[in-house]
Protein backbone atom coordinates (compact mmCIF):
# COMPACT_ATOMS: atom_id res chain seq x y z
CA UNK A 1 0.00 0.00 0.00
CA UNK A 2 2.92 2.36 1.20
CA UNK A 3 4.86 1.52 -2.06
CA UNK A 4 1.46 2.41 -4.09
CA UNK A 5 1.13 5.67 -2.70
CA UNK A 6 5.09 6.49 -3.18
CA UNK A 7 4.59 5.32 -7.05
CA UNK A 8 1.44 7.68 -7.46
CA UNK A 9 2.98 10.78 -5.66
CA UNK A 10 6.03 9.96 -7.53
CA UNK A 11 4.12 9.66 -10.97
CA UNK A 12 1.97 13.13 -10.41
CA UNK A 13 5.48 14.98 -9.45
CA UNK A 14 6.73 13.82 -13.13
CA UNK A 15 3.40 14.80 -14.42
CA UNK A 16 3.54 18.44 -12.85
CA UNK A 17 7.31 19.00 -13.98
CA UNK A 18 6.46 17.86 -17.49
CA UNK A 19 3.34 20.28 -17.19
CA UNK A 20 5.66 23.04 -16.05
CA UNK A 21 8.31 22.35 -18.64
CA UNK A 22 5.73 22.35 -21.31
CA UNK A 23 4.29 25.50 -19.65
CA UNK A 24 7.90 27.42 -19.83
CA UNK A 25 8.86 25.90 -23.47
CA UNK A 26 5.65 27.16 -24.45
CA UNK A 27 6.07 30.48 -22.88
CA UNK A 28 9.43 30.65 -24.45
CA UNK A 29 8.35 30.34 -27.58
CA UNK A 30 6.03 32.78 -27.12
CA UNK A 31 8.36 35.27 -25.72
CA UNK A 32 10.85 34.50 -29.27
CA UNK A 33 7.93 35.16 -31.35
CA UNK A 34 6.69 38.14 -29.61
CA UNK A 35 10.33 39.57 -29.69
CA UNK A 36 10.58 38.59 -33.36
CA UNK A 37 7.48 40.22 -34.50
CA UNK A 38 8.35 43.52 -32.84
CA UNK A 39 11.65 43.21 -34.60
CA UNK A 40 9.73 42.88 -37.83
CA UNK A 41 7.21 45.57 -36.96
CA UNK A 42 10.23 48.06 -36.52
CA UNK A 43 12.10 47.08 -39.61
CA UNK A 44 8.75 48.19 -41.31
CA UNK A 45 9.10 51.18 -39.20
CA UNK A 46 5.57 50.61 -37.66
CA UNK A 47 6.83 51.85 -33.90
CA UNK A 48 3.37 51.41 -32.49
CA UNK A 49 3.39 47.82 -32.98
CA UNK A 50 6.48 47.04 -32.07
CA UNK A 51 6.19 48.44 -28.77
CA UNK A 52 2.84 46.45 -28.32
CA UNK A 53 4.43 43.42 -29.28
CA UNK A 54 7.71 44.16 -26.41
CA UNK A 55 5.66 44.89 -24.20
CA UNK A 56 3.90 41.77 -24.59
CA UNK A 57 7.05 40.29 -24.19
CA UNK A 58 7.64 41.43 -21.18
CA UNK A 59 4.46 40.74 -19.64
CA UNK A 60 5.63 37.17 -20.32
CA UNK A 61 9.04 37.73 -18.99
CA UNK A 62 9.54 41.38 -16.79
CA UNK A 63 13.39 40.81 -16.27
CA UNK A 64 13.91 40.10 -19.99
CA UNK A 65 17.24 42.85 -20.11
CA UNK A 66 16.55 42.12 -23.93
CA UNK A 67 12.70 43.13 -24.20
CA UNK A 68 13.07 46.42 -21.92
CA UNK A 69 16.21 47.43 -24.61
CA UNK A 70 14.02 47.01 -27.13
CA UNK A 71 11.10 48.83 -26.19
CA UNK A 72 13.02 51.76 -24.50
CA UNK A 73 15.57 51.95 -28.68
CA UNK A 74 11.91 51.89 -29.77
CA UNK A 75 10.64 54.34 -27.46
CA UNK A 76 13.71 56.52 -28.74
CA UNK A 77 12.74 56.66 -32.17
CA UNK A 78 9.34 57.41 -31.55
CA UNK A 79 10.60 60.79 -29.38
CA UNK A 80 8.60 59.39 -26.32
CA UNK A 81 12.06 59.96 -24.03
CA UNK A 82 11.21 59.79 -20.81
CA UNK A 83 9.09 56.03 -21.57
CA UNK A 84 12.50 55.25 -23.19
CA UNK A 85 14.61 56.02 -20.42
CA UNK A 86 12.81 54.07 -18.18
CA UNK A 87 13.14 51.05 -19.65
CA UNK A 88 16.87 51.42 -20.73
CA UNK A 89 17.11 52.22 -17.02
CA UNK A 90 15.78 48.99 -16.30
CA UNK A 91 17.57 47.02 -19.09
CA UNK A 92 21.19 48.30 -17.76
CA UNK A 93 20.17 47.49 -14.00
CA UNK A 94 19.18 43.90 -15.21
CA UNK A 95 22.57 43.74 -16.66
CA UNK A 96 25.51 46.24 -15.53
CA UNK A 97 28.24 44.48 -17.71
CA UNK A 98 25.61 45.20 -21.02
CA UNK A 99 27.24 48.14 -22.76
CA UNK A 100 24.43 48.95 -25.35
CA UNK A 101 21.87 50.44 -22.87
CA UNK A 102 24.45 52.19 -21.51
CA UNK A 103 24.82 53.95 -24.94
CA UNK A 104 21.33 54.27 -25.45
CA UNK A 105 20.96 55.94 -21.98
CA UNK A 106 23.52 58.56 -23.37
CA UNK A 107 21.46 59.28 -26.88
CA UNK A 108 18.32 59.48 -25.11
CA UNK A 109 20.36 62.03 -22.66
CA UNK A 110 21.84 63.87 -25.57
CA UNK A 111 18.33 64.32 -27.29
CA UNK A 112 17.04 65.72 -24.29
CA UNK A 113 20.33 67.93 -24.30
CA UNK A 114 21.36 66.90 -20.88
CA UNK A 115 25.13 66.95 -22.32
CA UNK A 116 26.79 66.50 -18.75
CA UNK A 117 24.28 62.86 -18.11
CA UNK A 118 24.98 61.94 -21.72
CA UNK A 119 28.78 62.08 -21.44
CA UNK A 120 28.55 60.19 -18.21
CA UNK A 121 26.82 57.23 -19.86
CA UNK A 122 29.24 57.13 -22.93
CA UNK A 123 32.10 57.56 -20.59
CA UNK A 124 30.86 54.32 -18.38
CA UNK A 125 30.58 52.82 -21.65
CA UNK A 126 34.15 53.12 -22.71
CA UNK A 127 35.14 51.38 -19.14
CA UNK A 128 32.66 48.76 -20.67
CA UNK A 129 34.07 48.55 -24.28
CA UNK A 130 37.07 51.05 -24.82
CA UNK A 131 37.01 49.78 -28.44
CA UNK A 132 34.00 51.70 -30.24
CA UNK A 133 34.80 54.54 -31.94
CA UNK A 134 31.42 55.45 -32.39
CA UNK A 135 30.78 55.82 -28.86
CA UNK A 136 34.15 57.92 -28.64
CA UNK A 137 32.83 60.12 -30.87
CA UNK A 138 29.80 60.66 -29.01
CA UNK A 139 31.37 60.95 -26.14
CA UNK A 140 33.72 63.92 -27.84
CA UNK A 141 30.54 65.32 -28.92
CA UNK A 142 28.33 65.61 -25.79
CA UNK A 143 31.55 67.19 -24.36
CA UNK A 144 31.64 69.67 -27.13
CA UNK A 145 27.83 70.83 -26.46
CA UNK A 146 28.16 71.12 -22.69
CA UNK A 147 31.21 73.64 -23.57
CA UNK A 148 34.17 71.34 -22.77
CA UNK A 149 36.00 71.30 -26.25
CA UNK A 150 39.28 70.86 -24.41
CA UNK A 151 37.63 67.71 -22.85
CA UNK A 152 36.17 66.28 -26.30
CA UNK A 153 39.71 66.20 -27.95
CA UNK A 154 40.87 62.98 -26.62
CA UNK A 155 38.08 60.64 -27.46
CA UNK A 156 38.29 62.06 -30.64
CA UNK A 157 41.60 61.31 -31.20
CA UNK A 158 41.13 57.90 -29.96
CA UNK A 159 38.76 57.82 -32.58
CA UNK A 160 40.65 58.29 -35.38
CA UNK A 161 42.74 55.98 -34.37
CA UNK A 162 40.68 52.68 -34.29
CA UNK A 163 39.13 54.29 -37.27
CA UNK A 164 41.09 56.64 -39.23
CA UNK A 165 38.54 57.39 -41.73
CA UNK A 166 35.88 58.43 -39.37
CA UNK A 167 35.11 61.44 -41.96
CA UNK A 168 32.77 63.22 -38.65
CA UNK A 169 35.58 62.71 -36.13
CA UNK A 170 38.18 64.15 -37.69
CA UNK A 171 36.21 67.23 -39.01
CA UNK A 172 35.20 67.50 -34.84
CA UNK A 173 38.56 67.50 -34.46
CA UNK A 174 39.37 70.38 -36.53
CA UNK A 175 36.63 72.29 -34.80
CA UNK A 176 37.42 71.48 -31.31
CA UNK A 177 41.02 72.69 -32.14
CA UNK A 178 40.48 75.82 -34.37
CA UNK A 179 38.15 76.95 -31.32
CA UNK A 180 41.22 76.33 -29.13
CA UNK A 181 43.32 78.47 -31.67
CA UNK A 182 45.46 75.48 -32.59
CA UNK A 183 44.97 76.60 -36.66
CA UNK A 184 47.38 74.53 -38.26
CA UNK A 185 46.32 71.53 -36.73
CA UNK A 186 42.58 72.15 -37.02
CA UNK A 187 43.93 72.26 -41.01
CA UNK A 188 44.94 69.31 -41.10
CA UNK A 189 41.67 67.31 -39.12
CA UNK A 190 40.03 69.49 -41.31
CA UNK A 191 41.61 68.68 -44.41
CA UNK A 192 41.65 64.89 -43.41
CA UNK A 193 37.88 65.18 -43.49
CA UNK A 194 37.52 66.55 -46.82
CA UNK A 195 40.14 63.96 -48.57
CA UNK A 196 38.22 61.10 -47.00
CA UNK A 197 34.98 62.44 -47.93
CA UNK A 198 35.20 65.37 -50.28
CA UNK A 199 31.59 65.85 -50.68
CA UNK A 200 31.55 66.59 -47.18
CA UNK A 201 30.03 70.06 -47.20
CA UNK A 202 30.66 71.08 -43.29
CA UNK A 203 34.17 70.38 -43.67
CA UNK A 204 34.46 72.58 -46.56
CA UNK A 205 32.77 75.53 -44.95
CA UNK A 206 35.03 75.48 -41.89
CA UNK A 207 38.15 75.50 -43.86
CA UNK A 208 36.12 78.63 -45.75
CA UNK A 209 36.15 80.05 -42.19
CA UNK A 210 39.84 79.00 -41.34
CA UNK A 211 41.17 80.45 -44.52
CA UNK A 212 39.23 83.42 -44.96
CA UNK A 213 40.60 83.93 -40.82
CA UNK A 214 43.84 83.75 -41.77
CA UNK A 215 44.15 85.46 -45.26
CA UNK A 216 44.49 82.46 -47.25
CA UNK A 217 42.49 83.83 -50.17
CA UNK A 218 43.71 81.13 -52.95
CA UNK A 219 42.54 78.14 -50.52
CA UNK A 220 39.36 80.03 -49.26
CA UNK A 221 38.31 80.37 -53.12
CA UNK A 222 39.09 76.53 -53.96
CA UNK A 223 37.19 75.72 -51.08
CA UNK A 224 33.94 78.02 -52.04
CA UNK A 225 34.27 76.77 -55.69
CA UNK A 226 34.21 73.07 -54.64
CA UNK A 227 30.94 74.00 -52.01
CA UNK A 228 29.68 75.13 -55.63
CA UNK A 229 30.00 72.26 -57.62
CA UNK A 230 29.12 69.33 -55.26
CA UNK A 231 26.17 71.72 -54.30
CA UNK A 232 24.81 73.15 -57.46
CA UNK A 233 21.16 72.93 -56.39
CA UNK A 234 21.87 76.08 -54.08
CA UNK A 235 22.33 79.24 -55.38
CA UNK A 236 23.96 80.92 -52.83
CA UNK A 237 27.04 78.71 -53.10
CA UNK A 238 27.91 80.49 -56.43
CA UNK A 239 26.34 84.02 -54.70
CA UNK A 240 29.68 83.14 -52.50
CA UNK A 241 32.64 82.65 -54.63
CA UNK A 242 31.45 85.97 -56.47
CA UNK A 243 30.87 87.99 -53.16
CA UNK A 244 34.62 86.45 -52.16
CA UNK A 245 35.93 88.26 -55.44
CA UNK A 246 34.54 91.59 -54.96
CA UNK A 247 35.44 91.04 -50.98
CA UNK A 248 39.46 91.11 -52.83
CA UNK A 249 39.05 94.23 -55.47
CA UNK A 250 38.44 91.50 -57.96
CA UNK A 251 35.50 92.82 -59.69
CA UNK A 252 35.38 91.42 -62.92
CA UNK A 253 36.03 88.09 -61.78
CA UNK A 254 32.99 88.84 -59.10
CA UNK A 255 30.24 89.83 -61.78
CA UNK A 256 31.79 87.00 -64.32
CA UNK A 257 30.60 84.51 -61.08
CA UNK A 258 27.59 86.21 -60.45
CA UNK A 259 26.64 86.60 -63.91
CA UNK A 260 26.92 82.69 -64.31
CA UNK A 261 24.62 82.43 -61.43
CA UNK A 262 22.21 84.13 -63.35
CA UNK A 263 22.24 82.25 -65.86
CA UNK A 264 21.87 79.11 -63.22
CA UNK A 265 19.43 80.35 -61.59
CA UNK A 266 17.32 83.48 -63.35
CA UNK A 267 14.47 83.24 -60.74
CA UNK A 268 16.34 83.56 -57.41
CA UNK A 269 16.63 86.65 -55.90
CA UNK A 270 19.63 86.03 -54.08
CA UNK A 271 21.98 86.13 -57.14
CA UNK A 272 20.46 89.62 -58.25
CA UNK A 273 21.27 91.21 -55.02
CA UNK A 274 24.65 90.39 -55.14
CA UNK A 275 24.95 91.65 -58.06
CA UNK A 276 23.96 94.66 -57.29
CA UNK A 277 25.87 94.97 -54.56
CA UNK A 278 28.92 94.41 -56.55
CA UNK A 279 28.16 97.38 -58.69
CA UNK A 280 27.34 99.23 -55.90
CA UNK A 281 30.53 99.32 -54.21
CA UNK A 282 32.16 100.18 -57.38
CA UNK A 283 30.08 103.13 -58.35
CA UNK A 284 30.70 104.11 -54.51
CA UNK A 285 34.39 103.51 -54.90
CA UNK A 286 35.27 105.19 -58.22
CA UNK A 287 32.23 107.27 -58.42
CA UNK A 288 31.16 105.49 -61.09
CA UNK A 289 27.43 106.57 -63.50
CA UNK A 290 27.91 103.11 -65.56
CA UNK A 291 28.30 100.93 -62.34
CA UNK A 292 25.61 102.76 -60.64
CA UNK A 293 22.96 102.31 -63.53
CA UNK A 294 23.95 98.51 -63.17
CA UNK A 295 23.64 98.31 -60.02
CA UNK A 296 19.73 99.84 -60.39
CA UNK A 297 18.96 97.67 -63.43
CA UNK A 298 20.16 94.64 -60.81
CA UNK A 299 18.18 95.63 -57.90
CA UNK A 300 15.10 97.06 -59.11
CA UNK A 301 12.83 93.87 -60.37
CA UNK A 302 13.09 92.61 -56.89
CA UNK A 303 12.41 95.46 -55.26
CA UNK A 304 9.28 96.18 -57.35
CA UNK A 305 8.04 92.65 -56.51
CA UNK A 306 7.16 93.00 -52.76
CA UNK A 307 8.92 89.99 -52.11
CA UNK A 308 12.45 91.68 -51.42
CA UNK A 309 14.74 91.07 -48.39
CA UNK A 310 16.12 94.19 -46.31
CA UNK A 311 18.93 93.22 -47.90
CA UNK A 312 17.77 93.88 -50.97
CA UNK A 313 15.91 97.00 -49.95
CA UNK A 314 18.94 98.66 -48.33
CA UNK A 315 21.31 98.74 -51.38
CA UNK A 316 17.93 99.35 -53.18
CA UNK A 317 18.02 102.65 -51.64
CA UNK A 318 21.72 103.38 -50.96
CA UNK A 319 22.00 103.38 -55.22
CA UNK A 320 18.79 105.51 -55.00
CA UNK A 321 20.84 107.91 -52.80
CA UNK A 322 23.61 107.73 -54.96
CA UNK A 323 21.46 108.94 -58.13
CA UNK A 324 20.07 111.44 -56.10
CA UNK A 325 16.83 110.37 -55.75
CA UNK A 326 16.44 111.13 -51.98
CA UNK A 327 12.49 110.51 -52.00
CA UNK A 328 12.76 107.01 -53.75
CA UNK A 329 15.94 105.94 -51.19
CA UNK A 330 13.52 106.86 -47.86
CA UNK A 331 10.50 104.67 -48.72
CA UNK A 332 12.49 101.56 -49.83
CA UNK A 333 14.89 102.21 -46.54
CA UNK A 334 11.66 102.39 -44.50
CA UNK A 335 11.04 99.03 -45.79
CA UNK A 336 14.06 98.03 -45.13
CA UNK A 337 14.61 98.73 -41.72
CA UNK A 338 10.98 97.14 -41.25
CA UNK A 339 12.30 93.99 -42.26
CA UNK A 340 14.42 91.87 -40.02
CA UNK A 341 17.41 91.07 -39.06
CA UNK A 342 18.43 94.78 -39.96
CA UNK A 343 22.07 95.89 -40.88
CA UNK A 344 22.66 98.63 -38.67
CA UNK A 345 23.95 100.54 -41.57
CA UNK A 346 20.55 101.12 -42.96
CA UNK A 347 19.45 102.99 -40.60
CA UNK A 348 22.55 105.63 -41.12
CA UNK A 349 21.37 105.68 -45.47
CA UNK A 350 17.98 106.19 -43.78
CA UNK A 351 18.95 108.92 -41.77
CA UNK A 352 20.73 110.57 -45.16
CA UNK A 353 17.90 110.79 -47.16
CA UNK A 354 15.25 111.97 -44.38
CA UNK A 355 17.78 114.67 -43.52
CA UNK A 356 17.84 115.62 -47.79
CA UNK A 357 14.32 115.66 -47.37
CA UNK A 358 13.87 118.23 -44.30
CA UNK A 359 12.51 115.19 -42.40
CA UNK A 360 14.45 115.59 -39.42
CA UNK A 361 12.86 114.04 -36.39
CA UNK A 362 13.05 110.66 -39.18
CA UNK A 363 16.83 111.81 -39.53
CA UNK A 364 17.65 111.94 -35.86
CA UNK A 365 15.52 109.27 -34.59
CA UNK A 366 17.69 107.08 -37.43
CA UNK A 367 20.81 107.86 -36.41
CA UNK A 368 20.22 107.24 -32.92
CA UNK A 369 19.25 103.30 -33.61
CA UNK A 370 22.16 103.40 -35.64
CA UNK A 371 24.36 103.97 -32.83
CA UNK A 372 22.75 101.68 -30.34
CA UNK A 373 22.89 98.79 -32.69
CA UNK A 374 26.84 99.06 -33.42
CA UNK A 375 29.50 99.12 -31.11
CA UNK A 376 30.56 102.27 -29.54
CA UNK A 377 33.93 102.14 -30.86
CA UNK A 378 32.79 102.06 -34.43
CA UNK A 379 30.36 105.57 -34.14
CA UNK A 380 32.56 107.84 -36.35
CA UNK A 381 33.07 111.25 -34.44
CA UNK A 382 30.62 113.05 -37.64
CA UNK A 383 28.07 110.86 -36.98
CA UNK A 384 28.10 111.64 -33.19
CA UNK A 385 28.56 115.71 -34.70
CA UNK A 386 25.66 115.43 -37.14
CA UNK A 387 23.48 113.64 -34.27
CA UNK A 388 23.92 116.88 -32.03
CA UNK A 389 23.43 119.10 -34.93
CA UNK A 390 20.05 117.47 -35.42
CA UNK A 391 19.08 117.10 -32.08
Amino acid sequence: MKRLLVVSVGLAALMVGVVLAWYAVRQEREFQRLIAAGDAALARDQTYRAIEAFSGALALKRDSMLAHLKRGDTYRRRGELAAALRDLREASALDPSAPRPVELLGDVNASMGRYERASQHYKAFTVLDDRSPRVLYKLALAYYRNGQVESAIAPLRDAIALDERFTEAHYQLGVCLRERGQDEEALRALTRAVEISPTFAVAREELVDLFDRTGRRQEELEQLEALAAIEPARAERLVRVGLAYARWGRTEAAILTLSRAAERYPDEPAVYTAIGRVWLEAAELRNDRVALSKAIEALEPTTASGTASGETLMLYGRAMLQSDAAGVAERSLLQAVGKPPVEPAAFRYLADAAERLGHLALARDSLLRYIALVDEGDVAPAIAERLARLQ
